[in-house]
C-alpha cells in the first residue's frame, strides 16, 4: 500500500470555535491506483490532500507513505520525503515565474543535491513523457493553461516519486485539455504509481479505479468500477 491513512481526524482551532475538517477517514491507496475525491466546498477534499503528503498533520489518527508513519519524522526527514517520495499538482500550479518549465522541474532534485546537468537532463525527460519537451525553456507567462499544468505534472513526477496528489488540476482547463492530464496522472499509475485526485467534475472522476466521497469531513461512501478502469477510461 503506497498510501494508508487510518482514522484520520483534524480538528482546527479549539474550544466553540473549533471547526472538525476530517473525521475518523480511512483511505488506502495501492500501487497502480488512482482514486478520485469527491464532495462539496467545505467537505475536506484539500485537508485529506494536505495530510497525505505531510503538508498539514492529523489531530489523531495515522498517516502511511510506503510503510512509513509521517508522524515519527523529523522536519528535515519529512521534508525530504516529500521532496523524494510525493507530488503534489495544486491548483494554483505554483509554478515559480522566473523560473523556466525545465528548471521548474529540476528544482526539487536540484534541493536534493542532485547536480544541474544531471537535474536538467532528468527534467527534459520527464517534459518529454508530456510532450512539451520543445517548451522545456520558455517561462511559464509565455505557456498557455494547459501547458502550465504539464509543467507543474512534471515536476510533480520527476525522480522517484511514488504518490501523486492533484487537487483540482482539470479545474481551469477546457475538456479536452482536461482529458489530457488526466492521461498522464492514469500513466503515472499504470507504471506503477499512485494517484489521488480531488475533482468536482464526474466526467474526470470516472478515469478512477475508485471514487470517494467526502461530507462534513467524513467519508460517506466509495464507488468501484466492476470490472476495472479500462470498462470506465473510454477516452484513453
Amino acid at each position: 500500500m503506497i498510501l494508508q491513512m487510518t482514522e484520520v481526524t483534524r480538528i482546527h482551532g479549539s474550544g466553540h470555535t473549533a471547526v472538525e475538517a476530517l473525521r475518523d477517514v480511512t483511505l488506502g491507496v495501492a500501487a497502480g491506483e488512482l482514486v478520485a475525491v469527491m464532495g462539496p466546498s467545505g467537505s475536506g477534499k484539500t485537508t485529506l490532500l494536505s495530510i497525505a503528503g505531510g503538508l498539514d498533520h492529523p489531530t489523531a489518527g495515522s498517516v502511511k507513505v510506503e510503510g512509513t508513519e509521517i508522524s515519527t519524522l523529523d522536519a528535515s526527514e519529512l521534508a525530504r520525503l516529500r521532496r523524494q517520495r510525493v507530488g503534489y499538482v495544486f491548483q494554483q500550479l505554483n509554478l515559480i515565474e522566473g523560473l523556466t518549465a525545465a528548471e521548474n522541474v529540476s528544482l526539487p532534485l536540484e534541493l536534493d543535491g542532485i547536480g544541474r546537468k544531471e537535474a536538467r537532463a532528468a527534467a527534459l525527460r520527464v517534459l518529454s513523457t508530456v510532450g512539451i519537451e520543445q517548451l522545456a525553456d520558455r517561462f511559464p507567462q509565455d505557456l498557455s493553461g494547459g501547458e502550465q499544468q504539464r509543467v507543474a505534472i512534471a515536476r510533480a513526477t520527476v525522480g522517484e516519486r511514488s504518490l501523486l496528489l492533484a487537487d483540482e488540476p482539470t479545474g481551469a482547463l477546457d475538456s479536452i485539455t482536461g482529458e489530457s492530464v488526466l492521461r498522464l496522472l492514469r500513466a503515472h499509475c499504470d507504471n506503477g504509481g499512485a494517484s489521488v485526485l480531488v475533482t468536482h467534475d464526474a466526467r474526470f472522476a470516472a478515469w478512477a479505479d475508485r471514487v470517494v466521497f467526502l461530507r462534513d469531513g467524513r467519508l460517506i461512501d466509495e464507488t468501484t468500477s466492476p470490472s476495472g478502469p479500462e470498462t470506465l477510461l473510454v477516452p484513453r
